[in-house]
């Protein structure tokens, strides 16, 4: 007779399989986010509020069309204020991570702006610690520096340190606080709410603080061609609906600490896609960060387990 203890510890680890499947899909999903930026023709707040306002639409269908006999806490609909607050919250995140980048990008280099917002995992982990009591073992933090340092290797070639740059790698380091608060609220949320409505209520939060931001700007909204509107809708349904739902399910599932390591997946894809579709040089040093950023989120999957 089978032993009935391991039957929920079975089911638990392949839970976490398909968790972390969806983790690095939703990592390669958002790493085709700076092409379509790359491609588009409007604004970058103005990017960052399409995106938003072009995936609610379809994220809010996959919310109404959940069933309402669906069992767990996670399908349990927002009844409160303060419900509504934390995703809000989370929403305010995003808007934060969004437009604090674009805007650091006019400071500094994109590198700099892009290897900085990639530090969110620096201040995940110890959050995660002291608030939600995530296990922080030596293994992990080693994976976790590990990986960063591989991060640091594949744009360090970009990377520049200089006086008159400041101001904007101090933005994209804030970006980064953004963008941990941002996987903290919904690795938070989800042990209450569906993907489809943290998705949903955080993206109408996020399009109606960066619609204002846009317009008092004075950035171009509109894409002027077809071809536009088509790089915003691949960036809305492609990277958003698709690659950050991903992730925010997986966030269910794996630690927030974990995650925000394993996301440091996006900048080593974004090198290779650049490299494949925009004829962007990719030499033997950022060859070798990608692969050490696999190694330490290799390293930081086994110290967090």
């Amino acid at each position: 007779m089978p032993d009935a203890s391991a039957i929920p510890v079975d089911h638990a680890s392949r839970t976490q399989r398909v968790a972390l499947i969806a983790l690095l899909l939703g990592a390669l999903g958002i790493a085709f986010a700076p092409i379509f930026v790359r491609l588009s023709d409007v604004g970058p707040v103005a990017i960052g509020f399409w995106r938003m306002a072009l995936a609610t639409p379809v994220l809010a269908l996959w919310m109404v069309s959940e069933s309402r006999q669906r069992a767990g806490r996670a399908s349990r609909r927002p009844s409160s204020l303060a419900d509504y607050g934390r995703l809000s919250m989370a929403g305010l995140c995003f808007a934060g991570d969004l437009a604090v980048w674009h805007t650091s990008v006019r400071y500094t280099s994109v590198a700099n702006a892009t290897l900085l917002a990639n530090f969110a995992p620096l201040f995940v982990a110890p959050v995660a610690w002291f608030l939600f009591k995530e296990r922080i073992t030596g293994r992990f933090v080693l994976g976790m520096l590990l990986a960063l340092a591989g991060a640091v290797v594949l744009m360090g070639q970009s990377f520049q340190l200089s006086a008159d740059h400041l101001f904007g790698d101090a933005l994209g380091l804030l970006t980064a606080v953004f963008y941990a608060g941002y996987i903290l609220s919904v690795g938070h949320l989800r042990a209450e709410f569906s993907t489809a409505t943290i998705m949903t209520w955080s993206g109408v939060i996020t399009a109606a603080v960066l619609l204002p931001l846009g317009l008092f700007g004075g950035e171009t909204m509109l894409p002027a061609t077809a071809a536009g509107w088509l790089v915003l809708a691949g960036l809305a349904l492609f990277s958003h609906a698709g690659g950050q739902s991903l992730i925010a399910y997986a966030l269910a599932h794996l630690p927030a600490s974990f995650s925000s390591v394993s996301l440091l997946l996006q900048p080593a894809a974004a090198a290779i896609l650049a490299w494949i579709l925009l004829n962007e040089p990719l030499g033997l040093l950022q060859a070798a960060g990608a692969a050490v950023i696999l190694m330490g989120i290799l390293l930081a999957r086994r110290g967090s387990r």
